[in-house]
This record gives C-alpha cells, sequence and structure tokens, in this order.
C-alpha cells in the first residue's frame, strides 16, 4: 500500500502535465461540486479532493482536481454536498453496539410497560432456563413511574411475572446499574444478607429485600452467574460470537459515517482478536482500544505485549487503559463532593480508589501508556486530577501535554477544577449528546446551581485552553454523530428547552471536536481528522450541509456515503438511486 508523505504529494503536483504523466497520476477516487470542510486551517474550504490508493494527494478546486481524472477514476459529484473528515467515534463500546443488535432493547421505549412487554415476548420463544438480556432503560425517561418502586425501578417481581422460568438482566442506559428478575438473584446466590460487594450496591426495599436493582460492582454478582451458564462454549464458539459483534458494530458504524471508532475498554481476549482481524484485514472500521478490565498484579509485563500501534494498515491502535473512578449521575453512582439534592443520604461511589488510580497510572507512565479514567462527578473528576498530578510529579521527565491523558465524560467540574485540565495536559473527553439527552433530570440530581455551574462546561474548558474530544459512548446513546453534533452546538433538550446554552459549540468546534480532537486524543491527527493531502482517505459524505443549514435542519441530515481508506465503504440507498 502507497504511503503519501507531503514530499510527494507536492511531486505530484509539480510534475509536468504530459499525457503520459497524467495516467501516471491519475486519481483513483475524485469527489467534485461540493462544499469540502477540510478541519485544515491551511486550506478550511475546498471545491473537490483526489484520492489515490488509500490517501488524499490533493485538496481543491474542480480544475485543479480534473487533471487527475482518467479513465480508472471513480468520479462522484456531490452536486453541492458537504464532504467532511470521517466522524471519529471518541468514547464508545465497539462490541456494546453489536450486542445491542442482539438482545432486548430498552432504550426505544417510553414506559416500564414497553420492557415488560419485550421481555415476555423474548420469554415466549426462549428455552426454560435460558438467559434473556436487554439494555437501555432509563427510570427518569419513562412518560409515568411504575407501582410499585423503589427510586423509580420496579421490583423484581414485575420481571418474574412475565418471565417466571428465565433469568433476566436488564442493564440500566448508562452501564452502571442492572434490573434483574428473582430467578437471576437466586442464581447470583443474592439474599436480604448479602453484604454489598466493594464499589458496588444492592438496593433493598423497605423490608430489606433486594429489590433486583444492581449498582456498579454488585452487577458482577449476576455477571459471574451468567458466564457460568455460558461455560461450556469452546473457543472457536467465543471468538466466533466476538467476531459477530465486530460484524454489526462496523457496519452500524459505517451507515452512521463513522470511519474510526475509540473503543473504551476491552480485556485481553477481545484485544487478541482486534489484532488477528487486524492483521488480516478484515476490522471494519478503525479502532483505537483501550486495556481494560487488567489486573494490576500483572499490567507492567503485559503492557509491552500489548502496545499496537497503526497496525494492519493504519486500522489499530492500543496503547492507552481505561479505569474507572466512578459510576454514573443517572444511576447515582457518580462520586460527588456534595450529596445528591434527591438522595441527600450518598454522595455516589468509588470505584477505582485515588490510590489505586496512581497505581495503575504510575505503571502506565512507565510503559508509555495513555490513561483514560471515567469521571463523572466533581469528586470523581478532581481525585482524578489529583491522581494524574501526583503521578505527573513523580515522573519529572514526562511532560503531561505530550502524554494526552485523558478524563473520559468529565461531566460535573468544580468551578475550581477547571483551569487544571489545560494546566496538566489533561483531555476532556466529554460526550455532547449525554447533555441533551439528560440535561432534563440532571437537575433533579444535583440541584439548579451545580447544574449551571459544573455540568458539561464545554465553553469554560475551551476558553480555559483545554482540549475538549467528542464522542456518544454508545450503545448508551446512538452513535449517529450528527444528533451528537447538534447538542454540541445548540444544547437543546428533547424537551425544546434549553441545558445553559452559555456552554455551547460553535459549528467549527463542535466538527473538530468529532475529527482532528478526537484524531489527537489517539496520538492519530498526522494520520487522520482533517483532509490534508497525505492523510488517509477517510472521508463522510452528508445530504445536507451542517456546516450552512438552519439549526432546526441538522437533524435532518443523513449519511449519503461513508469512504474509508479511499474505497466507498456505505452507500445510502436513496443516494444510489440518485
Amino acid at each position: 500500500m502507497t504511503r503519501f508523505t507531503r514530499a510527494a504529494v507536492l511531486a505530484l503536483l509539480l510534475a509536468p502535465a504530459t499525457a503520459g504523466g497524467l495516467v501516471a497520476q491519475q486519481a483513483d477516487l475524485v469527489l467534485k461540486n461540493g462544499h469540502v470542510v477540510t478541519v485544515d486551517a491551511k486550506r478550511p474550504e475546498a471545491q473537490a479532493l483526489a484520492v489515490r490508493d488509500d490517501r488524499i494527494v490533493v485538496v481543491g478546486s474542480d480544475a485543479e482536481i480534473a487533471k487527475l481524472v482518467g479513465s480508472r477514476t471513480r468520479v462522484i459529484d456531490l452536486q453541492g454536498r458537504l464532504a467532511i473528515p470521517g466522524f471519529i467515534e471518541g468514547h464508545g463500546h465497539f462490541l456494546g453496539v453489536g450486542e445491542a443488535h442482539q438482545i432486548i432493547d430498552a432504550m426505544s421505549v417510553r414506559s416500564w410497560d414497553e420492557i415488560a412487554a419485550r421481555v415476555a415476548a423474548a420469554a415466549k420463544t426462549a428455552k426454560p432456563g435460558e438467559w434473556i438480556v436487554g439494555r437501555g432503560w432509563h427510570q427518569e425517561k419513562w412518560d409515568r413511574t411504575p407501582q410499585p418502586n423503589v427510586e423509580g425501578v420496579p421490583l423484581h417481581a414485575a420481571l418474574d411475572a412475565v418471565a417466571p422460568n428465565n433469568p433476566v438482566m436488564l442493564e440500566h442506559a448508562s452501564g452502571h446499574a442492572s434490573l434483574v428478575n428473582g430467578m437471576a438473584l437466586r442464581l447470583a446466590g443474592i439474599t436480604k444478607a448479602t453484604p454489598d460487594p466493594a464499589g458496588g450496591q444492592i438496593v433493598h426495599d423497605a423490608a430489606g429485600e433486594p429489590t433486583g436493582l444492581l449498582r456498579e460492582a454488585a452487577q458482577s454478582l449476576v455477571g459471574r452467574a451468567m458466564a457460568r451458564a455460558s461455560a461450556g462454549q469452546t473457543p472457536a464458539q467465543r471468538q466466533a460470537a466476538i467476531r459477530r459483534q465486530i460484524e454489526l458494530a462496523g457496519a452500524e458504524s459505517l451507515s452512521k459515517g463513522v470511519t474510526s471508532f475509540q473503543d473504551a475498554g476491552q480485556p485481553y481476549s477481545v484485544l487478541d482478536v482486534y489484532r488477528e482481524m487486524a492483521a488480516a484485514g478484515q476490522l471494519p472500521v478503525r479502532l483505537y482500544a483501550m486495556i481494560g478490565a487488567a489486573p494490576l498484579a500483572t499490567l507492567a509485563t503485559r503492557l509491552p505485549q500489548y502496545r499496537t500501534v497503526g497496525f494492519g494498515h493504519d486500522f489499530l491502535t492500543i496503547r492507552s487503559i481505561k479505569r474507572y473512578a466512578d459510576g454514573a449521575l443517572g444511576s447515582h453512582g457518580a462520586w460527588m463532593l456534595e450529596p445528591y439534592t434527591d438522595m441527600p443520604t450518598t454522595t455516589g461511589l468509588v470505584l477505582d480508589s485515588p490510590s489505586v488510580l496512581v497505581k495503575y497510572a504510575d505503571v502506565a507512565i512507565r510503559a508509555g501508556f495513555q490513561v483514560a479514567t471515567h469521571a463523572i462527578g466533581d469528586r470523581a473528576d478532581r481525585e482524578t486530577l489529583n491522581a494524574y498530578e501526583q503521578v505527573f510529579a513523580a515522573h519529572p521527565e514526562a511532560n503531561g501535554k505530550q502524554l494526552r491523558w485523558r478524563i473520559e465524560h468529565a461531566q460535573n467540574i468544580a468551578p475550581q477544577d477547571l483551569p487544571r485540565f489545560a494546566k496538566l495536559g489533561v483531555l476532556a473527553a466529554m460526550q455532547a449528546v449525554h447533555c441533551t439527552s439528560d440535561g432534563p433530570w440532571v437537575p433533579k440530581r444535583i440541584g439548579d446551581e451545580r447544574a449551571r455551574t459544573e455540568a458539561y462546561m464545554w465553553r469554560a474548558l475551551l476558553d480555559s485552553g483545554a482540549r475538549l474530544n467528542n464522542g456518544t459512548d454508545a450503545p448508551v446513546e446512538d452513535m449517529n454523530p450528527i444528533p451528537n453534533f447538534y447538542a454540541a452546538v445548540t444544547r437543546r433538550m428533547n424537551n425544546g428547552e434549553y441545558f445553559y446554552p452559555a456552554q455551547k459549540l460553535t459549528r467549527a468546534e463542535a466538527l473538530e471536536s468529532l475529527t482532528i480532537s478526537n484524531a489527537y486524543a489517539a496520538f492519530e491527527e498526522g494520520v487522520k481528522g482533517s483532509l490534508t493531502p497525505g492523510k488517509l482517505a477517510d472521508i463522510t459524505v452528508l445530504s445536507r450541509d451542517i456546516m450552512r443549514v438552519p439549526e432546526e435542519e441538522i437533524r435532518s441530515a443523513r449519511v449519503d456515503y461513508t469512504i474509508l481508506g479511499g474505497k466507498i465503504r456505505y452507500t445510502r440507498p436513496e443516494t444510489a438511486a440518485r
């Protein structure tokens, strides 16, 4: 595969335009007659571009690009449409996206009754004892509160009634809590006497009985019971299941214009499959994978074994570890400095204690690995910044800005901690769509004042000199970058109201957050994230120009083409018929 250096691109532009030279120089793919937004300050906009092999070779006017059109060149007339760098998902869970296609969808519902109906339908076709799994519910998004309930969540008896012969586990939209039925509780050995595991909580009713709601680490009690049920699978069967989820996640990514995906935490077993597929040229999109669920005792020896940069023609990089400081705001698991407004008995849950995080970070910095820590609550963000600062001080030879350590979500930040991101060089890996999706109930959790001064502080972070990158946390939210872009530039919630709009981004900033800033967060800005000659030809073409249309029309944009490495990997059916 040819790799075009900037020198080679310059030579191409200066080559004599003889007939033979044109044949040698002709492009494989040309996009013309469009609005090309490059996210490259040297040439922010253009009309056309040309691709050879997997690289962009020229960005310019139709007339300039026409010189590279030959008999073997495929030419796409954009007809004024917008071409931008391929979207980069800045934080998601790749296998979770694939799995979402295989389990009960509990996200696209308006009430608990709809979820119960879906579980009942699954129970009719399931074998007795077979696990029924779903994900995506959020009690704050139902149109009415089920009765009876604890904390707005129904009791396990509601699931027992519709699936009496099957264990059921329904994961919260955040992934930081689950609701299970009575059979699942029994299989996990959970009774009223079962103590809370470290970093988790078994929720009880007034009589002390477990309700079926499990927070954070308590989910692993049921997870182990599920694992026992599948213990008979062969390694080949387990690998086939992983590959199928990768295939499903890849197809969804390409259909939504996503050419690169930053996968926020996978075990070694999944990373092994990624490497096998990358070596065989089988990964559907480019992956930047973080190592998750890694025991500290063996981390120092395993990190060098797994370090992978630009493998498989830039389809796989593994150079980051994922840790968790706390849980999620929706499940009352985010670690706050002050108690929750709607649950004053708690300040949330601690997953990695600060001392544990320091130990992981110390191993990572010695191995040259990035650290990406999930921190949603203001206390979690502060403690993560403290831990990073402590490790940086212990390694004065390291430059924090060069390390590009990240805080994933950075959702609630105390005002005095905002300047520390820029000072330490820590990246805020945020999800704009979380703001507009969760905004209607955030003040209920933490009060209006904390919501106004701490929540989703994008403008304040940028103005302080910090760097933002942006994702969707899929499958927590839909991976579609267009609603995410809309959320970033409007902060308009699903109820039509605005969530403290002074913190919104400009359209240029929002597009950067979904392209070049995500590339920067993965040390990949030299090869992707902008439509620059010499970079990978990862391009997304949209049906509507989200950089120009009125705000209310942004969400109507669709992906017409997804181009990955110079190859058209997705074409919208309506586009093909044009």
